[in-house]
């Protein structure tokens, strides 16, 4: 493993209780490999703009048919879809927001789902173009909704559309109702959770 590409996409930035889970799984996964790259974004810090027609537009417009604006719009687009292209390992925090996740974070997938770069349409469907990757993803919520009507985070592994061709791993979601409970052994046994992380 050379490269982890780490998305935050707590409200609270860096004291969210994903990204603490998160940026303690990546601290060990690092830690087991030596000299790996980490690239944080972090979308309370600098979120992605959600996407509009305009930005829609510049997407599936000709290459030499874009504006400048169009042009820049597909620049940011192409720079976020570097980071996942660069990276061996995603890891994700993924908290629960009035039942579904964070705006932000579908605002990334919008920019990094594009047909013909990570991709494609078949006549089978659409088909993956991010291959040999590995995807962690830490959800957390107030309650308990795993396996109930409400739970709308972990039955299709989200962010499932922002990863496609990357393989789920672990998808960790503790049972107490506060999380704090479980940040304080997160160091010990998220690692015991995705023991398959050794295997990159």
């Amino acid at each position: 493993m050379k490269s982890i590409l780490q998305i935050n996409a707590s409200l609270n930035s860096r004291n969210g209780e994903s990204s603490r889970l998160a940026d303690a799984f990546v601290s060990r996964l690092r830690a087991q490999y030596p000299g790996t790259t980490l690239t944080l974004r972090d979308l309370a810090r600098d979120p992605v703009p959600h996407l509009d027609a305009e930005r829609f537009g510049a997407f599936i417009a000709k290459p030499e048919a874009r504006t400048p604006a169009q042009r820049a719009v597909v620049d940011y687009s192409d720079k976020l879809i570097a980071e996942l292209q660069r990276a061996d390992a995603i890891v994700i925090g993924l908290p629960m927001y009035n039942f579904g996740v964070p705006s932000q974070l579908k605002a990334w997938i919008d920019h990094i789902a594009r047909a013909g770069v990570t991709f494609r349409y078949t006549e089978k469907g659409s088909v993956g173009l991010l291959t040999e990757k590995k995807a962690w993803v830490f959800a957390t919520r107030g309650g308990r909704y795993a396996g109930t009507a409400a739970d709308s985070q972990t039955p299709g592994r989200p962010p499932r559309a922002g990863v496609r061709g990357a393989r789920a791993t672990g998808l960790a979601v503790a049972r107490q109702r506060r999380w704090s409970e479980l940040i304080a052994v997160s160091a010990a046994s998220l690692w015991d959770f995705v023991p398959s992380a050794l295997t990159v």
